[in-house]
Formats: C-alpha cells, sequence, structure tokens
C-alpha cells in the first residue's frame, strides 16, 4: 500500500461526497449500528473503493458511511479488516491512512472484546486507556515514508488524554458506569487458552481482541487524536467455565446497543475541538 493508492481511494471518495469529513469511526463488531445514525448519509461498498480489502467476518456490513452525525461530518467503516483474514498490517491500516488523506483529525476506534479484568462483566463499555501489541507485528515495518509520519512515532500518548477525559464527563452526564483499562491486541483468529488470559492479566491487560492495536499505531503515525472504546462482549477464557463462540459477541453488542449509542452520540456531539 503506498501513497499513490491512497490518493487514488481518496479521490474516488471525494468524488462522491460534498462536505468533508473531520472524524473517523471504525465500528467494531455488533457495533455497527451507530452508522445507521448518521443523517443525509452517502454509503460506498469496499468493494467499489480503489485498492481497499474487503470485510469477510460476521458482524461486519464491510461498507463506509459518510454524512452528519451530531453535527460532525463523519466517515464511518461498517465492518473493518483484521490481520487473522489473511490481511497484512498495511492492508489492514489502509482505510486509515485513506482517512487523513481526506482530512480527519480524530478518530473513534470501537471494538468488541474478551474481559481480561475479573472485576469486569458482560455488557460493560470500556474505555482505553492504553495498549499492549501482542500481535507480532506492526503496520510500521518497513521502509518510512517521511511525509506520512515520523520513523519513530511516540506511542506514550496514542489515546489521547484530552479524550478520555472528555468520554468520561459524557458517560457521567448519561449516568453510565465505564470502566477504563489496557487493551491487548492478539492476532486470533482462535480465542485465547485460559493459561493465555492469566498471563495477559499479569501483564497488566484489562482487555483482550483481534483488532484495533494496528490501526492506533498508524493513526498516531499520521498525528491523528484517538479516542478508543471497547464492549466487553464475554469473559475471556478460563473465568467463567463455558465456551467462547462469536454469536456470543454478537448477542451482548446487541443488548447493550442503546449505551453505546448514546455514549458515543454525546461524547461526539460535545467533543473538544
Amino acid at each position: 500500500m503506498n501513497r499513490n493508492q491512497m490518493k487514488e481511494a481518496a479521490s474516488f471518495i471525494n468524488e462522491k461526497i460534498e462536505k468533508q469529513p473531520t472524524v473517523g469511526l471504525i465500528l467494531g463488531s455488533g457495533l455497527g449500528v451507530l452508522a445507521d445514525e448518521i443523517t443525509e448519509p452517502v454509503v460506498i461498498p469496499y468493494s467499489e473503493i480503489p485498492h481497499f480489502p474487503q470485510s469477510t467476518v460476521e458482524g461486519h456490513k464491510g461498507q463506509l458511511v459518510i454524512g452528519d452525525l451530531e453535527g460532525k461530518q463523519v466517515i464511518a467503516m461498517q465492518g473493518r479488516f483484521h490481520y487473522y483474514e489473511g490481511y497484512d498490517m498495511k492492508q489492514v491500516t489502509f482505510p486509515v491512512r485513506v482517512m487523513k488523506e481526506l482530512g480527519i483529525d480524530t478518530l473513534f476506534v470501537t471494538n468488541a472484546a474478551g474481559g481480561v479484568n475479573e472485576s469486569f462483566q458482560p455488557g460493560n463499555l470500556m474505555i482505553i486507556e492504553d495498549h499492549i501489541n501482542n500481535m507480532g507485528d506492526n503496520p510500521l515495518l518497513g521502509k518510512n515514508d517521511n511525509e506520512l509520519g515520523d520513523r519513530f512515532p511516540d506511542m506514550s500518548q496514542a489515546y489521547s488524554r484530552e479524550l478520555i477525559k472528555h468520554a468520561e464527563a459524557c458517560a457521567d452526564k448519561l449516568d453510565l458506569k465505564i470502566q477504563k483499562g489496557v487493551y491487548v491486541g492478539n492476532t486470533g483468529p482462535s480465542y485465547e487458552t485460559g493459561a493465555e488470559v492469566r498471563m495477559l492479566r499479569t501483564l497488566g491487560g484489562d482487555a483482550v481482541g483481534m483488532s484495533t492495536v494496528p490501526e492506533v499505531i498508524v493513526a498516531s503515525h499520521a498525528g491523528i487524536r484517538v479516542l478508543g472504546i471497547s464492549c466487553i462482549s464475554n469473559m475471556a477464557a478460563g473465568i467463567l467455565d463455558q465456551p467462547l463462540t462469536h454469536d456470543e459477541v454478537i448477542e451482548t453488542t446487541a443488548q447493550v446497543r442503546q449505551d453505546f449509542l448514546s455514549f458515543v452520540k454525546e461524547t461526539l456531539k460535545t467533543l473538544p475541538a
């Protein structure tokens, strides 16, 4: 994925919209319903966009939805790409590069995650304070394009502290109980073993999933401020004596849909400049 490909994809999208988006939304498994709230939407299937990969996972529609949400011009990914689908890290993060090319300066990244912190419960929403890259790969490997970002980007504030505080205040306003914690990114597609979950807890992880980390690394590289939100869709292996399934993930995200929608919309509506 090179800069010419990014420009081609961005140019294709630009031709279909009248207003420039400023906020990007990456919607995880079962959370694509937020895009249905966008007014005067322009919907573009990934299959039509030059160089875009395709979503292959249930709960991921595979389209961009661009328009107005709570007074902000947004571009939402209804479905993301995962390393476990066979895409390389540059393909997984290509949409973030295209969003930057389109002019976004803020990214909301959401996911469904397994709870590692034993005080969490399925259905909790967690603001991501930091992450652990446990994927054994990095989207910035290889030759660096200095026009896209620094060779050695700082990751100490990959998740904007200003946006974390803002999101907490919005949760308080809505009387929502919100968790905060560290997200661990694994490759998947297999769920973790009980021993792996105990290891991740020892390392300081609070939730675990198969996405988000590559996108946030590239967003940091590109100078985009990030707010991360996990929906705790299940407790990770070994905490409850039951098997894990993707159906459970979709079912839980459906149950917390209203809280998720209210929280993200309020955070977006009052977003600090």
